[in-house]
């Protein structure tokens, strides 16, 4: 078994090199973007402080009805992707039996490495790993955006004249919750991005390098220096 592996891993060192290189591009992107997410303008940052702004108005009114449509619209958007995922987890898994068509059609492409059977399927089984993660994802955002919800039916009405500490905390904690529902909506939809990257590795290790770094430079420069953010910073909420 050994000997197995060890071959296997002589014969593919640039595969695994460029696989490493992925896992470090996702998880090093995910951790960078938690990270800097609460003292670094970005999206996340900027959307934190309009969540909190907008749950402070919602607490002043008598009717949340058009709140609670406003999660429900969100839960909408997640309950698409996880829906969705799970069509593309069936497509894969029936990639699996069609290995050999495609693998031919493969070896016509210019500069595409030849695959072996069990090299084609530990591609797809990176891509069906990264669909899996998004699904939970998505589905652990949707049920923290039902929670946004109880949360926001729980908390006091302005009738009732809450202290300014009970409304401070549910402020806190509800803009919290729906930030961090939003963040595990975030990474799903980043499963999907770095996705593109995997399948560069059909046709070689490098392509799928380049397009790693290449899906990093992208959702950085829309999270951290795009346009749209330029346009929330202008209008930043107060803390």
């Amino acid at each position: 078994m050994w000997d197995s592996a060890i071959e296997f891993a002589r014969l593919n060192v640039w595969d695994l090199v460029a696989l490493l290189f992925f896992a470090a591009c996702f998880k090093g992107y995910l951790y960078y973007t938690g990270l800097r997410s609460t003292d670094t303008p970005c999206l996340a940052y900027a959307m934190h402080r309009f969540r909190k702004q907008w749950i402070r108005m919602a607490l002043t009114r008598e009717n949340r009805i058009a709140d609670t449509n406003i999660v429900a619209n969100l839960e909408r958007n997640v309950s698409f992707f996880a829906s969705s995922t799970l069509l593309v987890l069936a497509g894969l898994v029936t990639l699996l039996s069609s290995s050999d068509a495609l693998m031919g059609m493969l070896a016509e492409v210019p500069f595409s490495d030849v695959n072996s059977r069990g090299e084609w399927e530990l591609k797809v089984l990176l891509l069906i790993t990264l669909f899996v993660y998004g699904f939970f994802k998505f589905t652990w955002a949707l049920r923290q955006f039902g929670l946004v919800s109880v949360m926001i039916g729980g908390a006091p009405e302005h009738s009732l004249h809450p202290s300014a500490e009970e409304t401070a905390r549910h402020v806190d904690s509800i803009s919290k919750m729906a930030s961090k529902a939003s963040g595990n909506f975030n990474n799903g939809l980043r499963s999907y991005y770095f996705s593109m990257a995997a399948l560069g590795w059909f046709v070689n290790a490098w392509l799928f390098m380049a397009l790693s770094a290449l899906i990093v430079f992208v959702l950085y420069r829309r999270e951290f220096k795009s346009d749209t953010l330029g346009i929330m910073m202008e209008d930043l909420p107060e803390s």
